[in-house]
C-alpha cells in the first residue's frame, strides 16, 4: 500500500490520488555494501528524488544526522559496524521534511547512544509533515505516533477509526496466533470485518454538484 502511495507501484484496479507529495521512509534498497559511506548518501538521496543541484546541503544534512566520522564516510559500508550502517541508513532517509510521510515498520536506529538523537529527529518529521503514514504491527509505537487506524488482513481492511478501539481488537486476534488458536482467532477477524462499513468517497467536482441539486 505504501509503495503505491508513494508512487512506486502502480495498483492493479482502482487509482490513488494525493495532495501532496508522498516520501516512504526507507532507502535501504537503494545502498551498494561496496560503495563508501558518502557515495551510498548521494546515491540513497538521488533514489529519494533530491536533485543534484540540492545534493550538497543534503549531503552535508546526513552528515549530521549520522554522526559519523569523515573517516568512516571514505570507506566502504561493508566494513561498517550494523550500528553505523543503521545510523547512515536512518539519516539519509530522514534527511528531507515531506508533506506526506509514510514509515514502514520501525526503521533501526544503530546503538543506544544514537536512540536520542533519532528519536528527536523523528519527532521533528512527525511535527512537520502534514500527514502520516506509518505500518506497524507494534501496538505501542502507533500510541505514541497515531490517533486513526486501518487494520489490514490478507490485504482487507478488518476495521477502520480510532486506534483507542481497534487496538484491544488486534491484541486479541495476536494473543490467539501467539496460542495458536487460529480458528478463534479468524472468528475475531470475521466478526469485526462484518462490522466494517466502507466509507462513501465523494469528490470535490461531485461534492459540488451534489450540492448544486439542492
Amino acid at each position: 500500500m505504501l509503495r503505491m502511495l508513494a508512487g512506486i507501484e502502480t495498483p492493479t484496479s482502482g487509482e490513488v490520488l494525493v495532495g501532496g507529495t508522498p516520501s516512504l521512509l526507507g532507502v535501504s534498497a537503494a545502498l551498494q555494501p561496496k560503495l563508501t559511506g558518502m557515495e551510498n548518501i548521494k546515491l540513497g538521496l538521488l533514489a529519494m528524488g533530491i536533485s543534484k543541484d540540492a545534493l550538497p546541503a543534503y549531503v552535508s544534512e546526513v552528515k549530521k544526522i549520522s554522526s559519523l566520522e569523515e573517516e568512516a564516510l571514505i570507506r566502504p559500508m561493508n566494513t561498517y559496524s550494523s550500528g553505523m550502517s543503521a545510523r547512515l541508513t536512518f539519516a539519509i532517509a530522514t534527511s528531507r521534511n515531506p508533506e506526506i510521510l509514510m514509515v514502514d515498520e520501525a526503521l533501526g536506529t544503530g546503538d543506544a547512544t544514537f536512540a536520542d538523537t533519532a528519536k528527536k529527529r523523528m519527532s521533528e518529521l512527525l511535527d512537520n509533515a502534514g500527514t502520516v503514514f506509518m505500518v506497524s504491527h507494534s501496538a505501542k509505537t502507533l500510541r505514541r505516533t497515531c490517533k486513526q487506524a486501518i487494520w489490514l488482513h490478507d490485504g482487507k481492511i478488518v476495521m477502520e477509526g480510532l486506534l483507542s478501539e481497534i487496538s484491544p481488537e488486534y491484541a486479541k486476534w495476536g494473543e490467539c496466533i501467539t496460542q495458536k488458536k487460529f480458528e478463534r482467532a479468524q472468528q475475531i477477524v470475521d466478526y469485526n470485518r462484518a462490522q466494517y462499513v466502507e466509507p462513501a468517497v465523494v469528490f470535490e467536482s461531485e461534492a459540488a454538484r451534489l450540492l448544486n441539486r439542492r
